[in-house]
């Protein structure tokens, strides 16, 4: 006979580990699978070790999805400061970094520590190097899974079953398209997949000039498709990346070009034209170079334009060089993909989900969180939001 609980949850993460613990509050019978050998092994890699693990700005504009309405339900019920109450409840200590971000003082192992001592107080069952074979939906209207571990063969059964397996990026973490097969095999649309804050790859040409810039990095704005980011860029041996190179990457399709302002707070024009207009006799270039690394300088702008004095050049080409550097145009290759984006864009379809419960319209019982949906948050916290959000909501209701 089947192991008989009320709720089986596929994947021991952030979301799915929430959800767990909120179901637990009511008395509910979880059993959590997992094919990792640890829980939370995404939380435990976060924020280089520290876990951004939330924001204080946070609402539906800092996220990514065809359906743009569906996450603020969640986000209104379970909200960033709830979730700093628990984190204070633990007295876990904690900093804030540029732009609201949250990160631990220590560790990131002191968030999963948290929501594994919740999860034992409320005596949930997680299992882990785990793989499900099957997942059907018998009569009775429960869900049989099977399960391998080892040699070892298992059935359980739940009224309840929370897909949590996460996105496909890190697949070095083990992340596969198991939640989206299992959508699918329930009936539900899927988005097309691909990689979000994830570093920009660069044309052969593009990659010789720029490759010996690695490790400047600069404030900038990076311009596309009607978005804009202001963060650091970071010049890499492999391309472009940074904080506003992973934000903008999430809005980048295939093909486009991004704009590029290298000098934020500077009308370069003016700035220029009144050097020549003070007399100065100093060569372009050494001005230039003070406001920016010279080998940047020297790679973006021809040295016919910038190794003149003031009083030789026309104020078409300060115009030229104000474009290179204020508006630099680039058309990445593509970008390194899931081996290092931290989200996965697309999804399960949000409009066939309740956004109060996180249930499927289409088959009682079935519900989704965190980021297998086509929900994807921005750099800064937001997607553990996400997962906190949409796990406690779920875990109301299953």
């Amino acid at each position: 006979m089947p192991k008989k609980v009320d709720v089986v949850i596929i994947g021991a993460s952030a979301s799915g580990l929430m959800c767990a613990i909120e179901a637990g509050k009511r008395g509910r019978r979880v059993l959590v699978f997992d094919h990792a050998n640890k829980a939370g092994k995404k939380i435990l890699m976060s924020g280089g070790g520290r876990c951004n693990f939330t924001n204080y700005d946070v609402s539906a504009d800092n996220y990514i999805s065809h359906n743009p309405h569906f996450c603020k339900s969640a986000l209104s019920r379970f909200t960033q400061w709830d979730f700093i109450s628990m984190v204070s409840d633990y007295q876990i200590p904690y900093h804030e970094r540029a732009h609201g971000q949250l990160f631990c003082d220590d560790s990131a192992k002191d968030i999963l520590n948290m929501l594994l001592a919740e999860c034992r107080k409320y005596a949930i069952e997680i299992r882990l190097m785990t793989s499900i074979q099957s997942i059907t939906k018998v009569d009775s209207g429960d869900y049989v899974v099977v399960t391998q571990s080892g040699k070892q063969a298992d059935k359980s059964s739940a009224t309840s079953l929370v897909i949590a397996t996460g996105g496909l990026s890190i697949p070095k973490m083990g992340a596969t398209p198991f939640g989206y097969q299992i959508a699918e095999q329930f009936g539900h649309k899927i988005y097309p997949s691909y990689a979000g804050l994830v570093p920009f790859t660069l044309q052969p040409a593009d990659k010789e000039t720029l490759s010996p810039l690695s490790g400047i990095a600069v404030d900038a704005i990076v311009h596309c498709s009607k978005n804009s980011f202001r963060e650091n860029i970071l010049f890499t041996h492999r391309g472009l990346s940074g904080p506003v190179i992973l934000q903008i990457s999430s809005y980048w399709r295939p093909g486009e070009a991004v704009s590029i302002n290298l000098l934020p707070d500077l009308n370069l024009f003016e700035y220029l034209e009144n050097k020549q207009k003070q007399g100065s006799q100093q060569q372009v270039r050494s001005v230039l170079t003070t406001l920016l690394p010279q080998r940047l300088i020297v790679a973006l702008v021809a040295d016919k334009l910038i190794s003149k004095s003031f009083q030789d050049t026309s104020h078409d080409s300060f115009r030229l060089i104000e474009a290179l550097l204020q508006n630099w145009q680039i058309k990445p290759n593509g970008t390194e993909g899931y081996r290092t984006a931290e989200v996965t864009l697309g999804g399960v379809d949000c409009d066939e989900l309740s956004s109060k419960s996180m249930e499927s319209k289409l088959v009682s019982g079935l519900y989704f969180v965190g980021e297998v949906m086509d929900i994807t948050g921005w750099l800064g916290g937001y997607n553990f939001q996400w997962a906190w959000s949409s796990g406690w909501s779920a875990g109301q209701y299953v």
